[in-house]
Order: C-alpha cells, then structure tokens, then sequence
C-alpha cells in the first residue's frame, strides 16, 4: 500500500505514448494539444512561457492532459498545491462554504473571518493578521506596513523609509515589486520606478549591516530564494539577520510565500535557523491549490499602525477563502505534511546527489521537497530537458537558463517520487 496524505493512492501513468481520446478512440498525438494552444495564443496576452501541455483533469500528484496523458507534477503550483491536487478535506471545505456565502466584502463582518485570523495568528505565533488575495498583494501590503511603521513607530522623516532587499528576488510583479528586482525580464520597460530600497546580494549578512541606516524600517528576505533557483543562503544568515534588525530597530519581513507552510520539512523555512521574524507574508498554500489566499502576519505593534480606510481588499479575507485557510492551518497544525516533506525530502536529494556525483548535474540546492537543480550544459538547458520530461510524463519548470526546480505535492509517494526521478534519470542518460 502506497502512504499518501490526503488522497487515495494513486497509480503510475500509462506510458505517454498510450494515448486515447475521451470516448476511448485513438487521436493524433499534438491535434488537440495543438489546438487548445493555438486558441488561447490567439486571445491572451503571451507573458508566460509554458510547457506545451493542456491539463485537464488532475488528483493528487497527478495531472490528465486533454489527450488523456496523465503527467507526474513535480512542481505542484509553485508550492501553491502542497496538499495535491483536488485534496477531499480542502474541496469538501470549499463546497461547504459555497452553499453558504462565498463574499461579503470587508463592508460587513461575516463568520469565517474571526476563527481564520484567529488561527493563522496562532500558527505563526503572532497577534494579528491582514489578509489579502495573491502574493503580490501580500508583499506590497509588507512594504506598507513597513513604511508606515517606521514613521509612525520609529520616528524616520517622512517619505525617507528605505527597505533592504536581495539581489535575485523574486517577491512578485507588481510595478513597486519589480522596482527592487535585479532580473531584466522582469523589470525592462516597466519604469519609472519606485524609490527606497536598498539591493545587497543575497547571503551576505555583512552587506546587509552595511546597508542598514537610521531611515531602514525593514529588511525584506526570501528565506530560500525559489525563482533564483532555490537558492539556499549560507548557515547562520538569516539568525544573523535577525540578530541585526533586532539592534537597529529594523523589521525582518521573511516572504515564505514559496517556502513556507510545510514545503521544506518545517512549518516556515526560518524555523530551520530558530529564526521568528516580525513579520510573515504568505500565499500560495494557504489557499489549498483552491482559491488565492494570501495574508501578513505580525504582532500587534506592527499590524497595528493601520488605521479603518488606510489598506484593504474586496476579495481579501472573503468566507470562501477563510474557510479553506481555515482547513490548510488545521492539516499543518497536524504536522504530517511537514514530517513527510522532511522524509521524502531527505530521500530526494540523496538521490539528487547521486546525480551531481556522475557530472549530470553541477550543483543540487533545496531543503525539503524542494530542489533546484542545474543540468550539466552537455545534457541540454533547463527547457530542453523540461520538455523531454514532459515526453516521459514528468512535469518540472526552467528557471534562469540551466535549472530545473522539483517541488512535487507533499502528498506524493516514494514510489511516485522515484518513478520521476528515473525518468530524470533517463533523460540525462544517467
């Protein structure tokens, strides 16, 4: 028997060129694919760069393409399916809400939203909570906390708050947020752009206190960097970082967005250095792969500073959101998830390791589920060998050129897990 959490047992694919349509006839392997591509290219705006593949369908850590292929997803959302795909508590959650009352605005109170911030707060160890929709959002309303912050708690000039960030974020897209990106294709043509923040390169904490002046109200990190590659900064950083926004009366903003809720064998990858920032930003899994939910997460004396009219959402907080939030915190507080992404995580990049030990790949970084890894240039770039992955059932994403990052669902098995590293495997000739 298969252990998974959360969802029943899943079988391997068939093979991807066993193909079928949806009454059960043969089709022509790239027709339909190739038409669904061709409508959507014909109506949207072509600012993403996918793999060739149209899901359909998708449980667990699978997905089902509109040819009938079914796909391991080794990438589940960027984190945001830590629970796989169509978990039963977190749907069985939504439906619930949905025979109730799915928005309210935050003109009225409603019934989900006490008990959400409630237990988030209590997840984080923190006092209050500001909920908001999708990352992004979340990190702007970061940088306003932090603002406003320091002029109303720490006493800087008004209009002269500076916030210190790392070179090779990725904290969303957003024009304040690409204002502070270092990656060209994020930031070309996008200007002008805001003022106020202070780039160091990322891992490097005597940087950071160089940076630090009388006007810094924040210094805002990813505690694994995800878009850069999974970038994992050096022992002792981000205790060091801690220690010196402590000293200088500088709030530390961890953006768990990615890492957070499980992904790396802890709650919060901070945990992993006794770390406990000011402030939190999350996303992604807090919304279950179901609905966007995002929130910041900080003690009063922080998330206090907001005054009624001054920040909001329609959608931020809404009961729909609130009541699969609600569902994600209790499965965490279970600590199941973050005990099977420390197992299986461990096994990863073991198996990983083998392969930088042969020359296929030069360098494994990651923590958890969470792996970056990048190819060796005699074996391909990172979307050639997304696409070959693609052609043996196995669904990653390039970043950056040469690497692949692996972040399958939580709920995968070890056999899953294996199956798709032997198809990595396979594709490098390993």
């Amino acid at each position: 028997m298969r252990a998974t959490i959360g969802n029943r047992p899943q079988a391997h694919p068939p093979l991807p060129w066993c193909r079928s349509s949806r009454n059960g006839d043969p089709v022509t392997a790239t027709e339909t694919t190739e038409a669904f591509i061709a409508s959507a290219e014909a109506h949207s705006a072509h600012n993403y760069h996918p793999l060739p593949v149209v899901v359909a369908t998708a449980d667990g850590a699978w997905m089902t393409d509109v040819e009938g292929r079914r796909f391991l997803d080794l990438l589940a959302g960027y984190s945001a399916l830590n629970f796989g795909h169509g978990n039963r508590r977190l749907i069985d959650a939504a439906k619930a809400q949905l025979e109730r009352v799915t928005l309210t605005s935050r003109a009225f109170h409603h019934d989900r939203f006490a008990d959400f911030c409630r237990e988030l707060a209590s997840l984080c160890g923190k006092d209050m909570v500001l909920p908001m929709n999708t990352g992004a959002e979340a990190v702007e309303t970061a940088v306003k906390t932090a603002r406003k912050w320091g002029y109303r708690v720490k006493g800087v000039p008004d209009g002269r708050a500076r916030i210190v960030v790392a070179s090779d974020n990725f904290h969303g897209r957003t024009t304040t947020i690409i204002s502070f990106s270092t990656d060209p294709e994020a930031r070309a043509d996008f200007g002008p752009y805001t003022p106020g923040f202070d780039i160091v390169p990322y891992g490097n904490l005597a940087a950071v206190r160089e940076a630090v002046t009388e006007e810094t109200v924040a210094v805002l990190l990813e505690p694994i960097q995800g878009e850069a590659g999974v970038l994992v900064p050096p022992p002792g950083y981000l205790a060091g970082v801690r220690e010196l926004t402590r000293e200088r009366n500088v709030l530390f903003i961890a953006d768990e967005i990615q890492s957070g809720l499980g992904r790396t064998g802890k709650t919060f990858a901070c945990e992993h250095e006794g770390v406990v920032p000011d402030v939190y930003v999350l996303g992604k899994a807090l919304g279950g792969g179901v609905v966007p939910v995002s929130a910041v997460v900080a003690d009063r004396d922080v998330l206090g500073v907001f005054r009624p009219g001054e920040h909001g959402s329609t959608f931020g907080g809404n009961p729909l959101a609130c009541a699969v939030a609600l569902e994600v915190i209790a499965m965490l507080r279970s600590g199941a998830y973050q005990r099977r992404a420390a197992e299986l995580g461990e096994h990863l990049h073991h198996e990983l390791g083998l392969l930088a030990s042969t020359g296929h790949v030069t360098e494994v970084r990651g923590r958890g589920l969470w792996a970056g890894v990048d190819i060796a240039p005699a074996y391909g770039t990172g979307r050639e060998i997304s696409e070959k992955l693609m052609d043996r059932g196995v669904l990653v994403k390039d970043t950056h050129g040469v690497t692949i990052r692996i972040a399958p669902p939580l709920v995968i098995s070890k056999e899953d897990l294996d199956w798709g590293l032997a198809q990595l495997r396979g594709v490098l000739g390993a």
